[in-house]
């Protein structure tokens, strides 16, 4: 059997340079479909079992955050269900795999994927519920559905919302998302039954679902990057964003997290709205509260590593958390999941992965309980 590089399915996305019998394979990062970004990969290989591969990665130091490649390790599955980290080098330059597959078919990936298709089965799991109630709030530039999950009262006294994947290739905060939902309605679950005695849910598990199919790692089908549209969206060019803005305007919202993932930072950290001028010391301290209810919640959360301090510019109001701080008033928060591993507590076999981001999500609600309660 002659080796084989395939990427058309859901997410896939690879440039095939060359592929030898002598499992010499070389590659190229592809674009995103509609930006002149490129750092997500997710790819077949067949034909290689028992063999020694190595896949190159040749414009891997052109990527978007080459940083991002640095003590990095590719992920890797047989059945697309349990996914492994494989051996991974960077030379500053090229990134190259060094793995022999077990069997006859295996994918390999920037991070653990999260398809259209569990998308759909995690909305209509969540529908369920006696709690909950899905709403299309409108479509995608390719025409996908943009759903909405209100869980809880929306009479309620606060009001919470949740959304992941601006980016679509951080999928690690759609899992975030599963795991919080799972949760959020577990009657067993302590932590889930006060949050809905507190506040009503507004979540958006995927705010990107065309680059998420397209294998994008950063923007939508007309290349714009939504986590830079939230001062002036629009239909044509950033309908996620103006969807979700328009909406979150009817209901209101007392507390918000934007879920995403870091490329370089191998750390779990927020990032909160400090650039905003009159931001005041009791909003930095509801932020800071936030945080060490977090760390309490999960040692995974930590709040030594992170972005730093940065000034306010004209791009600070395009961004989700920092223009809810500045349109609400509110706690909002950016939450950042590593690409890479969690360096405080790192696992060798998996690093960072999609079960992990999942059980971190149960956690944060914890932590959403105790500062709904700090605003009474």
């Amino acid at each position: 059997m002659s080796i084989k590089i395939s990427s058309q399915f859901d997410a896939g996305a690879i440039e095939i340079v060359s592929a030898t019998s002598a499992g010499a394979i070389d590659l190229n990062i592809r674009k995103d479909s509609h930006a002149d970004i490129r750092q997500w990969f997710y790819f077949r290989l067949q034909g290689a079992q028992g063999q020694a591969c190595t896949i190159r990665f040749l414009n891997a130091g052109k990527a978007a955050y080459p940083a991002g490649w640095e003590d990095y390790q590719a992920m890797a599955s047989y059945d697309r269900i349990n996914w492994f980290r494989v051996p991974t080098t960077f030379d500053g330059e090229v990134m190259t795999i060094s793995h022999t597959p077990g069997m006859d078919s295996v994918y390999y990936a920037y991070f653990e994927p999260y398809s259209w298709e569990r998308h759909l089965e995690l909305l209509d799991r969540a529908q369920m519920s006696e709690h909950v109630r899905m709403l299309d709030l409108g479509s995608t530039v390719d025409g996908r559905d943009m759903n909405l999950l209100v869980i809880g009262d929306p009479q309620a006294a606060r009001k919470v919302w949740v959304i992941a994947r601006q980016h679509p290739g951080e999928t690690m905060a759609e899992w975030f998302v599963e795991g919080m939902l799972d949760a959020l309605l577990d009657p067993a679950d302590p932590y889930g039954r006060q949050c809905l005695k507190e506040a009503v849910f507004y979540v958006v598990p995927n705010m990107n679902p065309d680059g998420s199919v397209r294998g994008n790692l950063r923007t939508n089908a007309a290349g714009a990057n939504l986590n830079r549209e939230w001062n002036t969206p629009s239909m044509e060019r950033s309908p996620e964003v103006f969807l979700v803005k328009n909406k979150m305007k009817e209901t209101g919202c007392d507390l918000f997290l934007d879920v995403h993932g870091d490329e370089g930072l191998p750390y779990v950290f927020t990032a909160g709205s400090g650039a905003l001028p009159g931001f005041t010391p009791a909003q930095a301290a509801q932020e800071k509260q936030f945080a060490d209810y977090f760390k309490i919640a999960s040692p995974d959360f930590q709040d030594v590593h992170g972005y730093g301090d940065a000034p306010y510019t004209d791009e600070t109001l395009t961004m989700g958390s920092p223009h809810i701080t500045h349109a609400f008033g509110c706690l909002s928060l950016t939450l950042e999941l590593p690409f890479k591993d969690n360096a405080n507590d790192p696992d060798p076999q998996s690093g960072w992965d999609g079960a992990r981001s999942a059980r971190l999500g149960g956690a944060v609600l914890q932590a959403v309980w105790q500062s709904l309660r700090d605003l009474k």
